[in-house]
């Protein structure tokens, strides 16, 4: 299975000023098999890896006792394994850093004493134990994130990497629109965790994706008691249990009463502050300005939403069941259309795109808003074929953009500033942008 975070990595491996490379994201994302398995057994001709969850009592000696200087702690390695590490050949994986702290802060130390040698490390908890005063190595580490499988890394996946790459040179084709929308029912099904993709496409069958989804679900769970007092815990679960009755009703705004009657925001911030850290939702707050930038500068923090950090998972965590994404052009007319919202911020997201929302009042909102270089960009997400969107007109009506998008299940269409894109062809959103922005700016 292909991660397009490996050319990332390898650009890391031949940076000239480099620095030791900390891997984050949620756990299951696939960051091991990223890290020791696609990019180490392919670029190195060894991969040395230790997994700091259940470490050898000889590991947390090594570093909890004595100097954590680069070149004991490296001759040490070396004569545990049995090897010499060589610069340049050997690339070391300290799996789930975050449970080690002086392994972590031994990363300084590589960057300032022993660049010459690639370190990478990965943690899926690590901004929660960085929270908890866990010493950090600022300014000397680069970082990466590892999202789920897009759908254009699930594309690649199940076989279609020519069509991928035909439409991302020529996005406007039509001649696919059949196999991407077959394509796309399947990964709103599966979502992108990689074990549940990989099985599907295995086998194809419907009761190993749930079970998979209910592991992953809860493996989330136990975290929250294994790594928080019990008081957290129950706020932490409330607000995980939450998510899909948050859309049970179009709401502006996540509230906090559905969480729990009566509750309020001081009661649970930490808990959704841990979430966040965690990798399992995302937050996106609403924007009182649509026309000035940056965005960032007028955000409003009383007011945000949550999504989850995978649609499929999304999807098992609210009880969806297939045959809801099955049914003809009305797969997301649940929630709201927040399957389909959900699938487009994660698709979003795997673009490093920093969204926001926009409201007037009760009488209008916009589920997205983007920056684009110097264009500030409304985004609507539509579940099925009809379009209307009276939220977006207001929107355009008030502050003029030079181009909006809306996704929806009708075909590619730019009219009048207004481009319309196929969410099953959500992963050339950018190919596409470029291209229609350019138009509307002649316009």
């Amino acid at each position: 299975m292909q991660r397009e975070i490996l050319h990332q990595l390898v650009e890391w491996k031949n940076r000239p000023h480099r620095k030791p490379l900390l891997l984050k994201g949620a756990r299951q994302t696939g960051k091991t098999y990223a890290l020791r398995d696609l990019f180490g057994k392919q670029y190195f001709q060894h991969v040395v890896y230790f997994n700091l969850q259940n470490p050898d009592p000889w590991f947390l000696e090594l570093f909890n006792e004595g100097s954590i200087q680069p070149h004991r702690i490296l001759q040490q390695l070396e004569l545990r394994i049995g090897q010499d590490i060589i610069p340049g050949e050997t690339l070391i994986i300290f799996d789930e850093i975050q449970e080690v702290p002086r392994v972590l802060t031994s990363l300084k130390y590589f960057a300032e004493e022993a660049p010459e040698y690639h370190i990478a490390a990965a943690g899926s908890l690590l901004g929660v134990f960085l929270h908890q005063d866990t010493s950090y190595p600022v300014g000397k580490v680069e970082t990466l994130y590892l999202e789920p499988l897009s759908f254009r890394e699930f594309l690649i996946a199940s076989g279609h990497e020519r069509l991928v790459e035909q439409l991302s040179h020529h996005p406007k084709e039509i001649y696919s629109n059949g196999i991407l929308m077959d394509a796309f029912r399947e990964y709103i099904f599966t979502g992108g965790m990689p074990e549940v993709v990989n099985d599907w496409l295995a086998y194809h069958n419907i009761a190993n994706v749930d079970r998979l989804q209910s592991e992953i679900l809860d493996a989330y769970r136990g975290d929250f008691s294994k790594y928080t007092d019990n008081n957290l815990a129950v706020k932490i679960r409330q607000i995980f249990e939450s998510l899909p009755s948050q859309f049970a009703k179009s709401n502006e705004k996540f509230l906090y009463g559905v969480v729990k009657s009566g509750a309020r925001a001081r009661e649970y911030e930490t808990a959704i502050e841990w979430l966040i850290d965690a990798g399992i939702i995302r937050r996106v707050f609403r924007v009182e300005r649509g026309d000035l930038l940056p965005l960032k500068a007028y955000l409003d923090r009383s007011a945000f939403k949550l999504y989850f950090l995978d649609v499929g998972l999304f999807r098992a965590l609210a009880h969806i069941p297939i045959e809801a994404i099955a049914e003809k052009n009305t797969i997301f007319d649940v929630y709201h259309g927040l399957v389909a919202e959900q699938y487009i911020l994660q698709q979003l997201n795997s673009f490093h795109e920093e969204l926001y929302y926009w409201t007037k009042g009760a009488s209008a909102e916009v589920d997205f808003v983007c920056q684009s270089g110097m264009n500030i960009i409304p985004i609507e997400v539509k579940s099925g074929v009809n379009v209307y969107a009276k939220s977006l007109k207001t929107y355009r009506d008030q502050y003029q953009p030079a181009i909006s998008v809306r996704f929806s299940l009708r075909e590619l269409e730019y009219n009048n500033g207004l481009l319309n894109i196929p969410l099953y062809k959500s992963f050339v959103f950018p190919e596409l942008l470029a291209q229609f922005t350019s138009h509307a700016l002649e316009d």
